[in-house]
């Protein structure tokens, strides 16, 4: 089955190196916790450093090509978490309308700056982390969501996309990549990678950041996808087999009901 992987039931004391003490610290941040605060401060260093640079970079980009599978042309277009919107190279057209919406005020200043450079017409929304589960925007308002890479971050997930779904048309497409979190590869990779440079870089605990930040697991996030949308195309890489524990992201294509 290629919504199941091994990777997040080992053993405890191997799952909790891998994918976070879930037991101990739970799904849900404390936001007062100093490994946060820090966490908040140091966000963006982390992210240029791991995710813009390296393998990281490569992880990515085999993510966005989902995008090549769909035309964007004139099209209503939300993306939630859009990050530096480096999949435009990826754009077969150009939509008529580009909605951008992140909690995070720097975040969506990025990727405006991008989106003028590319002569892209759109507009942002700044969002409260409250706004996930009820989102700002009229029923059946888009014809295409994109989320690269913010599915496995949206807590509680149920309920969010229960909102995409809302804010689709029918017959609307929700269209992105997650990575193979809780998979082994995604998780013996981010322990090479990612809690080092934490250990090397600031005093956060990994165990509790990675809890906190990617509290979705891959499987839990397909199964959800398929309860609120119409499966059409879905894709593992870099190895092309349906399996979470042997790849690195899962790109996807589901239709609104």
């Amino acid at each position: 089955m290629s919504n199941f992987t091994i990777g997040h039931r080992l053993p405890y004391f191997l799952a909790s190196r891998l994918f976070g003490d879930r037991k101990q610290h739970g799904l849900i941040p404390r936001y007062d916790d100093p490994c946060w605060r820090e966490w908040e401060r140091r966000y963006l260093d982390f992210y240029y450093a791991n995710q813009k640079a390296s393998i990281g970079a490569v992880v990515n980009n085999m993510g966005y090509r989902i995008l090549r599978k769909v035309d964007l042309s004139s099209a209503s277009v939300l993306e939630v978490g859009p990050g530096d919107i480096l999949h435009m190279d990826q754009w077969q057209g150009v939509p008529k309308r580009f909605v951008i919406a992140d909690v995070q005020q720097a975040m969506l200043d990025r990727s405006a700056a991008r989106l003028v450079e590319r002569k892209v017409c759109f507009e942002t929304k700044l969002m409260a982390r409250t706004d996930i589960t009820s989102l700002p925007f009229n029923t059946a308002e888009f014809d295409y969501i994109l989320s690269f890479y913010s599915l496995e971050h949206l807590y509680p997930l149920e309920s969010t996309l229960a909102e995409f779904a809302r804010v689709l048309r029918p017959g609307g497409k929700l269209v992105g990549s997650i990575p193979a979190e809780g998979g082994l590869a995604w998780g013996m990779g981010r322990f090479l990678t990612t809690r080092r440079w934490l250990k090397k870089h600031t005093t956060i605990d990994p165990d509790k950041i990675i809890c906190w930040e990617h509290p979705n697991f891959a499987d839990h996030i397909l199964r959800l996808l398929d309860r609120f949308f119409v499966r059409q195309r879905v894709t593992y890489r870099p190895f092309c087999i349906p399996s979470i524990d042997l790849n690195l992201v899962i790109s996807f294509i589901f239709e609104r009901k």
